[in-house]
């Protein structure tokens, strides 16, 4: 029963099919015309070679669409779809051996031309295969995929490479002597057609993306006086957007339709070379900074670009990493290193005003500032004018102004705005404007520089010779410049140095008035001036005598007051008179002592010599006193440390050095320990107080030990200036330090 049921349904399916497909003709009229439609058909979209001739040298458009219109009724056309398909399939290894050969061609040669005569050809085909639009959509959108397909799928590697050399022969060269070439416009239509366009749209982008690099870095490399960004502008209009019109504004009817067409690649390709010119500026940012303010250019388009591009980050990274390596380290002198932080200060100003980047960049320079011990005095000597570097710190025409403080944030300020959002934890907006201000905040504490002035100061005036007023005055010039920055309380001390030397002129007056010297000295007020490096020197025979004839005469006019000579400082003039000849110098005073001594007798050891004038002089100090007669031809050194007195010039036949008269040697400024050397000159003072509490206490931490000291009298060390000092104590071998407790090393 089941089997007749099933032969029942299949007889019905077969009728149903057969006078479908014979359209319900008498006999088998219907299915014969079925069979010659579905052969016209296939024979009207069947994939030709391209010197086989067209489907309509046999048939008509009326035979094919009544042919299609057929088989449409006859629901027929899926299956003549799939039999397209099928067809294009087999016929494809025919275009993949012309893809081969073009590409292979290209490979060999390097040249476009190859790969775009292969566009042209797979046109040529795509047109040939291309079925009739009056067959509808479905089968023109279907041979469409199907062919794009099958043709991406053949394309080598070496194609895409060819491709993007073609598509880059198309733009401007990056000379600008060097004409446009002529738009191809049936390239890029050849390349829409084929769907090579959507299929390698981020290969044609990139080929704009690297002509807009090689551009910018051509044009804009090393060139930072003038702004850039408005020359690149307007070389993208006149260059790049005309290119750009080609691919993604072609079937724009007016210059509107064109605008709206280009305006969001537009707006990718100016992000680009903003990126580009960000990038470059960036990698040049250290010479741009020692360029400043020739460079401002450059810091100008760099601002602008960095509104646009998210580079901070890496502008800040490339600055520090390129400070790492060719300014914070030993062989960089530390002017230098100042010189490019105040130029980098002024440079990032411009690029940032709110200081969100000066103070990611600056961190570092100040750490290894702070670490190198003549910083303050290169900053103080810049402030005084007595750096010979001839490069100033300070621009001549920024106001002379208080040192400014880090202050809190006002709220109530009507003007305030929040801080940055890429700013630190650490970060203050309100922080000081100008240099000077910025390089004293390299430290905790102003009293550095104050104290640093007054040694400063303290050598300049020593040095001074003859009583030159007109030094004295340029001094206190200075000292009332200082003034406003610092404030007159901090400098009071410098005041009494200069009413000394202006005290010393009056009572020399008095002096030489009671008792006419040679002796001319600048009396100092001891508890007012820095330590100033003492070498007890005894000053021999008439100098002696000079001295004491001086101090005589000074305390009748002064009763309450009594002379302590520094003799290792000033200067004496001397006149040599020697049997052939007479010699003239200025010297300082342990050159004085040792060639009087010579006037007792004619040979000396050098021992003897520093055994006459104390014991204190170091060795280094007497040969060097020596050689400088030595090479006055004053002295000559007959054997090691031994020194003999020549009355008469040895000429350069006894093999002498050759003499020349010299009337005046060079004189140093007095030495004076630094200000590191003198807190630990001070420190050294609290020692018994830090041995004691660490025998009576054990360990302690280092803050515990900054607190109690503070109770011992005259303490004003900071807890670093402290924690140098114990380091130091712990090479010595005095303490040692185990998870931040100092203690006494065991004995």
């Amino acid at each position: 029963m089941a089997t007749d049921a099933l032969r029942a349904q299949v007889a019905a399916k077969w009728q149903e099919s057969f006078a479908r497909l014979n359209h319900n003709e008498p006999g088998i009229v219907g299915l014969l015309n079925f069979t010659q439609a579905w052969n016209i058909a296939r024979e009207c979209i069947r994939p030709r070679g391209l010197d086989e001739p067209d489907s309509f040298t046999h048939y008509d458009k009326s035979t094919f669409q009544a042919s299609f219109e057929l088989l449409n009724k006859s629901r027929r056309l899926p299956i003549l779809l799939e039999s397209l398909l099928e067809d294009m399939r087999k016929r494809f290894p025919i275009i993949k051996e012309e893809v081969d050969r073009y590409t292979l061609e290209y490979e060999r040669t390097s040249d476009t031309g190859f790969i775009l005569n292969l566009v042209l050809r797979l046109l040529q085909w795509y047109k040939k295969w291309l079925p009739m639009q009056e067959l509808g959509a479905t089968l023109h959108s279907a041979f469409v995929l199907s062919f794009q397909t099958h043709l991406f799928s053949v394309l080598t590697p070496t194609f895409v490479r060819g491709f993007k050399d073609l598509c880059a022969s198309t733009l401007p060269s990056t000379d600008p002597k060097t004409n446009v070439p002529a738009p191809n416009v049936e390239m890029w239509q050849a390349f829409e057609i084929l769907g090579l366009l959507d299929r390698y749209e981020n290969i044609i982008a990139s080929v704009g993306y690297e002509h807009i690099e090689a551009h910018v870095v051509a044009a804009c490399s090393g060139r930072w006086s003038n702004s850039m960004l408005g020359q690149l502008r307007k070389w993208m209009t006149d260059k790049v957007v005309p290119w750009m019109l080609l691919m993604y504004a072609r079937n724009a009817t007016t210059a509107d339709d064109a605008r709206a067409m280009l305006q969001n690649v537009g707006s990718r390709f100016d992000f680009h070379m903003a990126k580009t010119l960000c990038d470059l500026r960036t990698k040049e940012i250290f010479d741009i900074i020692i360029d400043y303010p020739d460079s401002s250019g450059a810091l100008q388009d760099l601002k602008e670009c960095l509104h646009r591009v998210d580079q901070r980050a890496s502008l800040v990274h490339t600055l520090r990493k390129a400070n790492q390596k060719r300014l914070l380290h030993p062989g960089a002198d530390t002017r230098l290193i100042l010189t490019q932080y105040v130029a980098t200060i002024k440079c990032l100003r411009v690029v940032d005003p709110p200081g969100v980047l000066l103070f990611k960049v600056a961190d570092p320079i100040r750490r290894y500032l702070r670490e190198r011990p003549d910083t303050i005095r290169c900053i103080v000597s810049n402030l005084v004018g007595d750096d010979d570097s001839g490069d100033s710190l300070v621009d001549e025409s920024e106001p002379i102004q208080p040192l400014q403080q880090f202050e809190l944030d006002d709220y109530l300020d009507s003007n305030w705005e929040p801080e940055p959002v890429d700013a630190g934890p650490d970060f203050r907006a309100n922080k000081p404007s100008d240099v000077i201000s910025t390089l004293v905040s390299i430290y905790d504490s102003r009293d550095l520089f104050v104290k640093e002035l007054q040694l400063l100061l303290a050598q300049r005036l020593l040095a001074i010779i003859d009583d030159d007023i007109e030094k004295v005055e340029k001094e206190r010039r200075n000292i009332e410049i200082l003034k406003i920055r610092f404030g007159e309380a901090a400098l009071q001390v410098c005041e009494v140095m200069l009413k000394d030397m202006t005290d010393s002129k009056r009572i020399d007056g008095h002096v030489q008035s009671q008792k006419a010297s040679i002796v001319h000295p600048t009396i100092l007020s001891k508890h007012f001036w820095p330590m100033l490096e003492a070498t007890e020197i005894v000053m021999p025979g008439q100098f002696r005598t000079l001295q004491d004839e001086y101090a005589k005469e000074f305390s009748a006019f002064k009763p309450d007051k009594k002379l302590r000579w520094l003799p290792h400082l000033g200067t004496v003039h001397l006149v040599l008179h020697l049997e052939d000849r007479t010699v003239e110098a200025d010297v300082p005073p342990l050159e004085a002592a040792f060639i009087e001594l010579f006037s007792q007798q004619d040979v000396w050891i050098m021992e003897e010599l520093i055994a006459k004038v104390g014991s204190s002089v170091d060795r280094t100090a007497a040969l060097k006193a020596l050689l400088t007669w030595v090479d006055l031809g004053v002295l000559k050194e007959q054997a090691e440390n031994t020194f003999r007195l020549l009355e008469v010039a040895e000429s350069a036949a006894d093999g002498a050095r050759e003499w020349r008269p010299v009337t005046k040697s060079v004189i140093e400024l007095p030495s004076a320990p630094s200000i590191q050397q003198q807190h630990a000159e001070q420190m050294r003072v609290y020692w018994k107080f830090i041995e004691g509490m660490l025998t009576n206490l054990g360990s302690l931490s280092l803050d515990r030990i900054q607190a109690m000291l503070k109770l011992a009298p005259g303490y004003d060390q900071t807890i670093e200036q402290l924690g140098i000092f114990m380091e130091a104590a712990r090479l010595e071998e005095l303490v040692v330090v185990r998870d931040g407790m100092w203690k006494l090393t065991p004995k």
